[in-house]
């Protein structure tokens, strides 16, 4: 995947610094530690879409009664 395609109008975006950070000066250490911080936040973003999925669901299932 580009980094243009996360987010291409929004130059200021911490993901889309996030993407384009250079990952040459980082040790493999750093860079085991950026995997662990990026793999929690994909799991807290997965834990929030299924939150609002489920939310939007029961709120469905209320008002079609």
């Amino acid at each position: 995947m580009d980094s243009d395609d996360i987010s291409p109008n929004k130059p200021g975006e911490p993901l889309t610094l996030l993407v384009k950070q250079d990952l040459d000066p980082l040790s493999v250490a750093e860079l085991e530690a950026r995997i662990a911080a990026l793999e929690g936040e994909i799991s807290r973003t997965r834990k929030k879409i299924e939150a609002v999925v489920n939310h939007r669901a029961s709120a469905d299932a209320i008002f079609r009664r």
